[in-house]
């Protein structure tokens, strides 16, 4: 290996907060003064799962073959997966360097669930059920941290009304987490170590509100104000602390999977293909159903939709869905159209939205698993999608399935500091450029297959 890599993964960070405000972040400042830094364009779709290994892969989400952390199952209407470790199946960087004999730690980096084997030492996150599964490679670890720390935490519930509750959980989540990764950077043989904090982006789904003053519910003066730049502190703290257990001479790199911003609202996309005719039920729904709970007169129905911070459409294709309703013949036609309507859709006051319609099939070059026929963000992501029905209305205020005050991002943000230059350059770059950048760093071959570029 040429020299160390360090990766610093601040799940959902935007750089409107690393970047703008970095006279209040004395450590991730420095390094912006003296690395490469800018916004990073995310995967398709900005999704925790995907982008985190379309970042170590350097492929797409189309060639990973993952749409999200839910999948449908086929062209089933009531089976799904979930996404977990198992469903990697391209490279990584560290089985590239691995395979040179590199070693890497590896500390929440999403999916590693069930842990998989690694050339070196490895936690898995936060879609871990909890610490009475194996969550460690090797399992020795697990006992070896436990001893020294106790269980390990993946993950806090921040949908939740009880704000005071969230921060108290996120900042013992952090500090135990970084109680971990200081004693593995010092004690564990590693060419790449590469963590992942999952609290960054919990307080700004849970507190995004009461730091945006354009937020339309946010209020002057709540005590919650500068809980989400408060933790920003704490964990630009905790950085600097960590990097005294790193060699002066190791690149390191601080990234997020994709950014952050207010959520205006939640469209009701099911509501919707009622109102359109494209979805037809057998009953009135009671409020806040979910579609997969929902009856539906499928002889009758052309599509339907789920929710998230994007929405996926499923047509209902005669020969391909159990009781298709579109002739394949006219289903390009009828894609088309619907995705005419969808880009069409105007916020609840008729102002313009942004909307971009995007056709799988047409968007990735190599398209694997089971995706949907179209993938809408709504008004730039800015409106999330619902899913559930019953509300008997289009347009909500909030979040369907419990408090969440913000929306992904397209642009996430990084921070490359190369102790043998320090040079400060704003570049703004692609995740897929992620990948080779780290292989160049390492003195790795970079496959031939990456359509990144180094960074460096």
């Amino acid at each position: 290996m040429k020299r160390k890599v360090l990766v610093i993964g601040l799940d959902c960070a935007p750089a409107e907060i690393v970047l703008d405000r970095r006279s209040e972040f004395p450590v991730l400042g420095r390094l912006i003064a003296q690395g490469h830094h800018g916004t990073m364009r995310s995967s398709d779709p900005p999704i925790t799962i995907p982008a985190w290994m379309v970042m170590a892969t350097g492929k797409d989400a189309g060639r990973l073959g993952l749409y999200g952390f839910r999948h449908r199952t086929g062209n089933s209407y009531d089976k799904m997966w979930i996404a977990t470790s198992k469903s990697i199946k391209e490279p990584a960087v560290w089985d590239i360097i691995g395979a040179g004999g590199g070693q890497s730690v590896l500390v929440s980096v999403p999916p590693s669930y069930p842990p998989h084997k690694v050339d070196g030492n490895l936690v898995s996150c936060f879609i871990t059920p909890d610490t009475g599964k194996e969550y460690t490679y090797p399992p020795e670890l697990r006992g070896e941290l436990e001893a020294k720390f106790g269980p390990y935490v993946f993950d806090v519930v921040f949908r939740t009304e009880d704000r005071g509750q969230i921060l108290r959980e996120i900042y013992d989540m952090t500090a135990k987490r970084f109680a971990v990764l200081d004693y593995l950077a010092r004690t564990k043989p590693w060419d790449l170590f590469w963590f992942v904090e999952i609290g960054v982006d919990r307080i700004q789904h849970a507190f995004w509100k009461f730091h945006d003053t354009s937020h339309h519910l946010y209020e002057p003066g709540n005590p919650y104000e500068s809980a989400i730049v408060d933790y920003y502190k704490y964990l630009d703290a905790r950085i600097g602390e960590f990097l005294r257990f790193v060699p002066e001479d190791t690149v390191v790199l601080v990234i997020s999977d994709h950014g952050a911003k207010r959520m205006k609202g939640a469209f009701c996309i099911n509501e919707w293909l009622i109102a359109q005719g494209d979805l037809t039920l057998k009953e009135t729904p009671r409020r806040g159903v979910s579609i997969e709970k929902t009856p539906i007169d499928w002889p009758r129905t052309k599509a339907w939709g789920w929710g998230g911070y994007y929405a996926r459409i499923f047509l209902n294709v005669e020969g391909r869905e159990p009781q298709g309703t579109i002739h394949p013949e006219n289903y390009e036609m009828e894609r088309e159209a619907l995705a005419e309507r969808l880009r069409a859709i105007r916020g609840p006051q008729g102002e313009a939205w942004a909307t971009r319609v995007i056709k799988p099939n047409e968007y990735f070059q190599d398209l694997r698993g089971d995706y949907p026929d179209l993938m809408v963000y709504f008004d730039d992501l800015y409106w999330r999608s619902a899913g559930t029905l019953g509300w008997g209305t289009m347009f909500l205020s909030e979040n369907d399935t419990g408090p969440d005050d913000a929306v992904h991002a397209q642009e996430g943000v990084y921070i490359l500091f190369d102790p043998a230059s320090k040079v400060s350059v704003r570049k703004n770059i692609d995740i897929i450029d992620v990948a080779p950048t780290l292989l160049r760093a390492l003195g790795a071959p970079v496959p031939s297959d990456m359509k990144g570029r180094p960074i460096l």
